[in-house]
């Protein structure tokens, strides 16, 4: 059995309160889990202690016997010191798409044109006077 530490939605519309849940794999998010090991509430501000709140034996429990933290849990358990987060980063992601890179080129294109044109017209005027 594949089991899962992950978070499980419940709170009203629009103000969101999340359990930290063991599920199986295959379970809906908001169905049926094996056993809840905390909370997070994401209304609170970051550095309010009531954001947060594990049992963090049975956390350990889980992980020891392999079940795997979605990033977003394992991002609390990092913060909370159970678990090591690698940073991630992924510069392709943050390049623009071809169609920004097709806009910024003709912009680009058009400024050195305008300069050009202007370049030249103050070249004519001073050939004038």
């Amino acid at each position: 059995m594949s089991a899962k530490i992950r978070l499980s939605r419940g709170g009203a519309k629009k103000r969101p309160y999340y359990y930290v849940v063991v599920a199986h794999s295959t379970a809906p998010r908001d169905g049926r889990y094996i056993e809840q090991i905390g909370t997070f509430n994401p209304m609170l501000p970051k550095d309010h202690p009531e954001r947060v709140k594990l049992i963090e034996d049975r956390c350990k429990h889980w992980i020891s016997v392999g079940a795997q933290p979605t990033d977003r849990v394992l991002r609390l358990f990092d913060g909370a010191g159970l678990l090591k987060r690698d940073a991630r980063n992924n510069p392709e992601k943050a390049k623009p798409k071809k169609k920004a890179q097709e806009r910024a080129a003709a912009k680009a294109e058009a400024a050195a044109k305008a300069a050009e044109a202007a370049a030249g017209g103050d070249e004519g005027a001073a050939a004038e006077a």
